[in-house]
């Protein structure tokens, strides 16, 4: 691995969202392509920025780099910041919906990207066994502090789908792990690879109007996380052998005093 300039890529950096928060984006642009010349792996998110920009390509997925840095950082204060001060209850809307549905309890859950256990935390009674996969380890350490998991990995969410080769779950849950994910059908082919079947999906997603899409099946949002079509969501869970269930509209959290639509989708794995 080669060793970073840390001074010449933070001067980098702070130019570059200098340059776009003045809304000068061909060089904010330009700034960035200098930022990940001196950093590859992406740390800083450059790739997501300029695509949030509308510059340059689409991502197919956030870099890893970013969102083990993003996640690290943020991990002592992270439960505080997104429940108190960014209203996030997705956990808490999950509980409901099985509760509505009459589903539960289940007896393997995974939880992939667990963070701090917060829908671990909202589904431990009725699960007789929970796995958390997250890719920080600084969430992994908070979420072992709590007692919530049986066993917990450090790993991306599809790479760990790729290479268990445990027993099936028959619940698989991803709050807040589509935000960082463009492209749907590796996770989507992966959960089902480690679904009974019959086996529930239920997961996140952040959404923009159908005219903002323009066409587009996912994209960059201004808050540098993905959001993904409806439509699109549907049929990759078609295509990757899922039934929908319900999909619901729901207020993924507020944002700079605004609210972030989005969904919670349930799906049923044909086997």
């Amino acid at each position: 691995m080669t060793k970073i300039d840390e001074d010449a890529l933070a001067d980098a950096y702070n130019r570059a969202l200098s340059l776009e928060k003045s809304g000068d984006f061909d060089a904010a642009a330009k700034a960035y392509a200098d930022v990940l010349a001196l950093d590859p792996e992406d740390h800083g998110g450059a790739a997501v920025r300029l695509a949030s920009m509308g510059r340059g390509e689409t991502p197919e997925k956030a870099p890893d780099a970013y969102v083990t840095t993003l996640f690290d950082q943020h991990a002592e204060v992270f439960d505080n910041v997104l429940v108190e001060q960014l209203g996030y209850c997705v956990p808490l809307l999950v509980r409901q919906r099985f509760h509505a549905l009459g589903l539960g309890p289940f007896k393997r859950v995974l939880d992939l990207g667990c963070g701090t256990g917060l829908t671990g935390g909202a589904l431990r009674d009725m699960a007789e066994d929970i796995t958390g996969v997250d890719l920080s380890e600084n969430m992994v350490e908070i979420a072992h502090d709590k007692e919530l998991y049986e066993t917990l990995y450090v790993a991306e969410a599809i790479d760990f789908l790729e290479d268990n080769d445990d027993e099936p779950f028959d619940l698989i849950t991803a709050t807040d792990v589509l935000p960082y994910l463009g492209a749907l059908e590796p996770l989507f082919f992966g959960v089902g690879e480690n679904l009974v079947a019959g086996g529930h999906f239920i997961f996140s997603s952040e959404t923009l109007p159908e005219e903002t899409f323009a066409g587009r099946p996912f994209m960059v949002g201004p808050h540098q996380r993905f959001a993904h079509g409806a439509g699109y969501v549907r049929q990759r869970l078609d295509e990757t052998g899922f039934d929908l269930v319900e999909m619901t509209d729901i207020t993924v959290r507020m944002e700079e005093g605004e609210p972030i639509p989005g969904h919670l989708v349930l799906a049923k794995y044909r086997g």
